[in-house]
């Protein structure tokens, strides 16, 4: 039996009419004789209202930490919502359907509340009611702990739902809607000549979702790739069946026969530079820095050392978050009697551009064209990380949609 699991974001469940659009996909796919699982998210706008419900109910107010189990049970609520209502709908329309919550599947999770981490879904009561023509409507971003208490997976879980689901249930494939058509070579808000793609790997998938494009959650593709589950992104607004609504199949390497050196350049500009003058040229000294920053969780990217015009004196530029930005400074400032640097600088004026292929690996002269590229506009570039596929540049946040162009260009993606 084919078993198929679809995943409706949340501008898809953003009001009745859009649900009654996502039965009607799911009802062309259950015609086809697929064994249909659905996971769906909160309507648009929900889980931020409701978090602000748990700041004004006494979370902010009283002193408990955000990551309580009780934020969990009111945030969580969304989903609930909009798989009773989608599972309504399809009931309404002749359809076997029945919503599902995360306690009954059930997709256990550790305790981490607010950012649980998936631990097992169990498939035999699940796939025996798909298998027997029900459509089990399930709410994404909610799981349960092996104790029973409800769990939520933190931002963009919903899509992690459903890639976790589909490996449960090892299904032929996780369809996931949203309001884009696919994945594209990049922005199109920002490039008007970028192109669907219509396959892309995992690797580069994760590449580009981590550098921030915002089709696929990190965790999601992480998962997909692990448990080899192809995840096929398209439009929730076309008509079902639309034969240009094929979108873009996220698979292992080896399904595309003709690699692209290049396939895409993400950017994102939630980036800040911390800049640390005056450095003692000493072994120790960089693990005492990072040190520092871990044990605070603050994630750093971009690191680059050179050497100052004092003697025996370096210079570092790293880069974290921008939300991080402001506690990275403190953390260096509190520590800079045993780091013994001179000054410290924090710039929150800056983007990453990257250029993401599983080409690069065998093909010479990515970075050269990269660089020449940006030269070429005059755009300056301040920090460089590498990966086996992927080469990113931080440059001066006003130049971050004439460089996105500029390599786009350079690379041919228009033609892809």
């Amino acid at each position: 039996m084919t078993r198929l699991v679809m995943k409706f974001g949340g501008t898809s469940m953003a009001d009745l009419e859009r649900i009654r659009r996502a039965a009607r996909i799911v009802a062309a796919e259950a015609a086809m004789g697929k064994k249909v699982a659905v996971v769906v998210s909160a309507m648009a706008g929900k889980t931020n209202e409701l978090v602000a419900w748990t700041d004004g109910a006494g979370a902010a107010a009283s002193g408990l930490p955000m990551s309580d189990d009780e934020y969990d049970v009111v945030v969580g609520s969304g989903e609930q919502v909009t798989a009773g209502l989608l599972a309504m709908t399809l009931r309404n329309m002749g359809l076997n359907a029945r919503s599902w919550m995360g306690w009954q599947v059930p997709i256990v999770t550790d305790d981490a509340h607010g950012k649980a981490r998936i631990e097992d879904i169990p498939p035999e009561k699940l796939g025996a009611a798909v298998d027997a023509g029900e459509i089990a409507v399930i709410p994404g971003f909610q799981g349960v702990t092996r104790d029973g208490k409800i769990t939520t997976l933190g931002r963009g879980g919903s899509d992690t739902s459903a890639v976790a689901v589909a490996a449960a249930l090892q299904a032929s494939r996780c369809d996931i809607y949203t309001d884009v058509d696919g994945v594209y070579t990049t922005d199109p808000r920002i490039e008007a000549k970028a192109r669907r793609l219509e396959k892309i790997s995992y690797e580069e998938m994760l590449e580009m979702a981590s550098l921030g494009a915002k089709v696929l959650q990190t965790r999601s593709v992480e998962l997909a790739m692990a448990h080899k589950v192809p995840v096929r992104v398209l439009s929730s607004f076309a008509e079902p069946g639309a034969a240009d609504n094929s979108g873009t199949l996220v698979c292992d390497e080896e399904e595309i026969v003709e690699k692209r050196i290049v396939s895409g350049v993400a950017y994102s500009r939630d980036e800040a530079k911390v800049t640390l003058l005056g450095l003692p040229d000493q072994t120790g000294v960089p693990a005492t820095i990072f040190t520092k920053l871990a044990d605070a969780n603050v994630n750093v990217d971009m690191i680059v050392q050179s050497q100052a015009r004092t003697a025996d004196t370096t210079n570092m530029i790293f880069t974290v978050g921008r939300r991080d930005a402001a506690r990275a400074v403190e953390i260096m400032k509190a520590n800079q009697a045993e780091i013994g640097f001179e000054e410290v600088r924090a710039d929150e004026d800056v983007a990453k551009i990257s250029v993401v292929g599983v080409g690069m690996r065998s093909h010479a002269g990515v970075a050269q064209a990269m660089f020449k590229a940006l030269a070429d506009k005059g755009i300056k570039i301040q920090a460089i990380s590498t990966s086996e596929i992927k080469i990113s540049v931080l440059i001066d946040a006003a130049y971050t949609e004439l460089a996105v162009r500029a390599l786009h260009a350079a690379y041919g993606l228009e033609q892809v």
